[in-house]
């Protein structure tokens, strides 16, 4: 055993909660790094309002947030906030006989039907973007989810961008105001399984979910004027152009010009103290995270998530020295 893996054996355990958009990846470096380092890491999937509020109140050594506190809310908690992933938000239907990929929406349309305007399948504004597709004549179902989500967070501020009125009507935040036809599903998971249920159902999902329940995702129009599909190519393309050195590192993701960018891609955040009670702890939070971005970009792709381009990933490294 070489010193740095003894040294390291003697990190706290530690444990964290938050956003479900990453648990898959979180739980899979966890294994991971359990097997390298034999330290144990247990993240909880319960919402990224969940994880806000744990981090709050120290009932946890770090939160796992998609919606990124401002400057101002980091500052006022003594938290320091840097992205772990990246990934994509889908928009997923159940119709039946229509595959992945094969409705098309732009945002404009896509956020009339989030805010409850366009109704039916066949509605004129979705027939117009699919020529020769037999569209039914059934209702539409909004599933959102129930709980303050981090994935609602992405999407309604994407929809937003699209359509003065879906701000007005729905707003854009971690939970926001949905139209009569809707209804909830607790988590990522809930949601995919109330569209799988529910004929003429749509609803978001992040990408990874959206591939492990076989839902349809539809081809959205981006802001280059291209039908693309959620791929981690796709995510990249988005991500190209961001500048991840603004204060909390969260730049905006959404609606990308490059001509491949999927328009709704995220990074996921991780919220740690800046002056934590437990050394042992707020060092096994850097370590963990120090360790898990130089050797589990490889998983994160194997899961659909965008590994942080190594420039960003440099940056996180130095703005965790301020988790002290």
């Amino acid at each position: 055993m070489g010193i740095a893996a003894s040294a390291t054996a003697f990190a706290a355990d530690i444990t964290g909660a938050g956003a479900t958009f990453p648990y898959a990846v979180y739980t899979k470096w966890a294994e991971a790094y359990k097997a390298s380092t034999g330290n144990t890491v247990n993240y909880q999937g319960i919402g990224s309002s969940g994880g806000i509020k744990q981090i709050k109140a120290k009932t946890v050594d770090f939160g796992g947030t998609d919606a990124p506190l401002s400057e101002s809310e980091l500052d006022g908690a003594g938290l320091v906030q840097f992205p772990a992933v990246m990934g994509g938000a889908t928009i997923v239907v159940n119709l039946p006989g229509v595959k992945s990929g094969q409705l098309k929406l732009d945002g404009a349309t896509a956020a009339e039907i989030f805010r409850g305007a366009v109704t039916k399948w066949n509605a004129p504004a979705i027939a117009k973007l699919n020529p020769g597709m037999a569209l039914p004549d059934t209702a539409i179902t909004i599933v959102h989810r129930s709980d303050g989500s981090g994935t609602t967070d992405v999407v309604t501020h994407y929809l937003a961008k699209q359509s003065v009125a879906f701000m007005r009507d729905v707003g854009a935040g971690k939970t926001v105001n949905w139209p009569a036809n809707e209804i909830g599903g607790k988590g990522n998971p809930g949601v995919a399984a109330n569209v799988q249920k529910i004929a003429g159902a749509i609803g978001y999902v992040d990408y990874a979910d959206a591939k492990k329940n076989g839902l349809a995702f539809v081809a959205l129009k981006n802001k280059a004027g291209n039908f693309v599909l959620p791929s981690g190519d796709t995510f990249e393309a988005a991500a190209s152009g961001a500048n991840f050195k603004v204060k909390g590192m969260a730049p905006d993701l959404l609606d990308q010009s490059h001509k491949n960018a999927w328009p709704i891609v995220t990074a996921t955040y991780i919220l740690a103290y800046e002056k934590g009670s437990d050394a042992s702890k707020q060092k096994g939070v850097v370590e963990f995270f120090t360790w898990a971005l130089n050797n589990g970009q490889k998983m994160a792709d194997e899961l659909d998530f965008v590994p942080l381009p190594g420039n960003v990933v440099k940056m996180v490294e130095a703005e965790m020295k301020n988790i002290k």
